[in-house]
């Protein structure tokens, strides 16, 4: 079986960085969200007929090249962080991608997500690949220490070698209607990353409805936000598919506004490869296929990978594996 994948490395050369721009209270108090509406329009994606075969590998193939590898647990260890960056490096079992033809792709994650205690660990084991280093910070997951501390956190990232902070808000801001506190905020994030991309993470299930989560991703993007994201994944309510509908429909709009892409990441529940292939296919009929790519788009996952790699070893054997013959991500 022979696969074709759009190969595009992380971080395309010739992608334009979001510098922000002013922000414009205008814009965010006419933005509504119909969440009927969205609703229904998320129930089309996966009820519709599924891709199969070769086609499906090439799409799981895909979303394997998207993730987010993350291990953001209280019992986190320095080896746990390096067998991650081991399974970022070879996601996939090489057996299985010789079966389908593409043992030659070189196939890694998206990135690789921890805490900033890890960062200097996670460097050094992925050190001679492209794959780079995303840190929570800004006092993740409740983003309610001394903004100062905040600041450092993420600057103290920046120095250990991370090349991507997914920083929190203060979902007050969003709940109080603070906009321009929440703009302040970010902008200060952004310069405090430097080089380094900025992911804003929204904590959407605490944002109450809606409206609320399309007005923040707005003052987020036009603080200078690289991507706006869902959740920590340790909120009650994480990524879903109305949620996301609501972002990246921010998202095109914004683009239409600047000529800027914004990437998007759910994070938070997404385990299966049925959802991953849902994603996919919402993100490419609503923003395109430009945006399948890892500088625009991301799954943040801890457990997505397992289930992606069944999946192939599935469309490479026509049998589906036990869990525990897959390498815990």
């Amino acid at each position: 079986m022979s696969l074709r994948i759009v190969d595009n490395p992380s971080g395309a050369a010739n992608h334009a960085r979001n510098p922000g721009f002013p922000l414009d209270l205008d814009v965010i108090d006419r933005i509504r969200m119909n969440r009927s509406a969205l609703e229904r329009r998320a129930g089309t994606i996966g009820a519709r007929r599924s891709v199969k075969k070769q086609w499906q590998a090439a799409w799981l193939l895909k979303a394997i090249s998207l993730i987010d590898l993350t291990t953001l647990n209280s019992d986190d260890t320095p080896g746990r962080v390096e067998r991650l960056c081991a399974k970022a490096r070879h996601p996939v079992r090489q057996d299985i991608l010789d079966t389908l033809g593409v043992g030659d792709i070189g196939l890694t994650t998206g990135a690789v997500c921890v805490y900033h205690q890890f960062v200097s660990t996670a460097v050094n084991a992925l050190e001679g690949t492209n794959i780079p280093v995303a840190a929570v910070s800004a006092a993740f997951p409740h983003g309610l220490a001394p903004f100062e501390s905040r600041l450092t956190e993420i600057e103290a990232s920046v120095r250990d070698g991370a090349k991507e902070i997914d920083i929190v808000i203060e979902r007050g801001l969003v709940l109080t209607g603070d906009w321009q506190g929440l703009y302040n905020q970010i902008r200060a994030y952004r310069e405090a990353v430097g080089e380094a991309h900025l992911k804003t993470i929204l904590g959407t299930g605490e944002l109450a409805t809606l409206t609320n989560v399309a007005k923040a991703s707005m003052v987020a993007m036009m603080a200078g936000a690289d991507f706006i994201k869902t959740s920590t994944g340790k909120e009650k309510v994480n990524a879903n598919l109305p949620t996301t509908l609501a972002m990246i429909r921010m998202i095109r709009q914004f683009y239409e506004m600047t000529g800027i892409e914004i990437g998007y990441k759910p994070a938070g529940g997404i385990s299966t490869a049925k959802d991953a292939l849902t994603y996919l296919a919402l993100i490419k009929e609503e923003l395109g296929v430009n945006w399948l790519d890892p500088h625009l788009f991301r799954f943040g996952a801890s457990s997505l990978l397992n289930d992606i790699e069944r999946q192939l070893e599935h469309n490479a054997t026509g049998r589906y594996a036990a869990d525990y013959r897959q390498a815990m991500a």
